[in-house]
């Protein structure tokens, strides 16, 4: 990013958060930004597509808490300066453009952004570069002392789909000198997290180590399933005769076969159906299928069933069941 960027943009009023927030707030209030504000749930919409960016580009910076840190600093000695650092990121027409120069193509479509430069391009700006005492360009320390630079990190952001993100795949992706990579999405990433490729990012200057690649997943949500730590939550509608008698019935699992559970009789809706080490798998462990029961109502019935749950009803106790809700209300 250009330190310029830094100066002109306050990245906690974007996110709607304090500059004390803590690492999980900030979290939280980007994944509920992000998720209102996402290409997907917004086709066609650029004003929501630049909001999708601006929040990214926010919380990239924010949830590293190295970034975070020179940002701060950054804002602090900004008031009333501005200074242009060499070597910032370009700036471009749009979205698509802002990281179509750093990755293009691939196994997958794959949507991502990406800058770089940082605290490191404000102090060459102000003391110089090059020999004697200057700074330098990366995070190698002092110039002076002959030591070679590192070469910048890379930030970068892709989407995949959460059946890639729950089992794990391979994708590949195109640096910006139209080199190929090869990225390892480890099963069960979560939505948010970040993986580092060590050694893919800018070359150094005076040859030093390579810069990493520092890649955010955002992960596509699934029609049917959501995820829960490492729970798989779906719901399940049941009818009426179902849930009352009892039944067996099929649930689909992610990427398998269906399985079959049993609904035992009088069933309410809002039951928890668990299938053991049916859920995410990853080193820490395996978690659960959990299938919530939904008693599906009809909405159209013929004047013979009419009259018959009628009759039903006629037979059976006369109960409320609501009387100890309404009770424990009033105590």
């Amino acid at each position: 990013m250009a330190s310029q960027d830094w100066f002109d943009k306050d990245f906690y009023k974007v996110l709607g958060v304090s500059k004390d927030v803590t690492a999980a707030e900030l979290k939280k209030a980007y994944r509920k930004l992000a998720r209102k504000y996402h290409p997907d749930s917004n086709p066609g919409n650029p004003a929501a597509e630049a909001k999708f960016k601006e929040l990214s580009e926010a919380h990239s910076v924010l949830a590293d808490a190295a970034q975070r840190k020179e940002y701060d600093a950054v804002r602090a000695m900004g008031s009333g300066a501005r200074f242009a650092a060499p070597g910032g990121r370009a700036q471009s027409g749009g979205f698509e453009d802002a990281f179509g120069g750093m990755f293009g193509g691939g196994s997958r479509q794959q949507s991502y952004s990406y800058e770089q430069g940082g605290f490191d391009d404000i102090l060459g700006g102000m003391f110089g570069r090059g020999g004697g005492g200057g700074f330098g360009h990366s995070t190698g320390g002092y110039r002076g002392s002959g030591a070679p630079t590192r070469g910048r990190d890379v930030i970068a952001s892709t989407t995949v789909d959460f059946i890639t993100a729950i089992q794990g795949d391979q994708i590949s992706l195109q640096t910006q000198d139209g080199r190929p990579i090869k990225v390892k999405i480890p099963a069960g990433v979560a939505d948010g997290q970040k993986i580092r490729l060590r050694g893919k990012g800018q070359p150094s200057p005076d040859g030093g180590e390579t810069g990493d690649i520092v890649l955010t997943i955002t992960v596509r949500k699934h029609p049917v399933f959501e995820r829960e730590g490492l729970n798989l939550r779906v719901t399940v509608p049941v009818t009426f005769v179902e849930a009352s008698l009892g039944a067996t019935i099929e649930v689909p699992t992610l990427g398998g076969s269906p399985v079959r559970l049993r609904v035992t009789p009088g069933t309410p809706g809002g039951r928890v159906l668990r299938v053991k080490g049916r859920g995410v798998t990853t080193a820490k462990g395996a978690g659960d299928l959990l299938a919530v029961v939904q008693v599906a109502v009809p909405s159209h019935l013929s004047k013979d069933a009419e009259e018959k749950l009628a009759a039903f009803a006629e037979a059976l106790p006369k109960e409320n069941p609501r009387d100890d809700l309404l009770k424990r209300a009033q105590d």
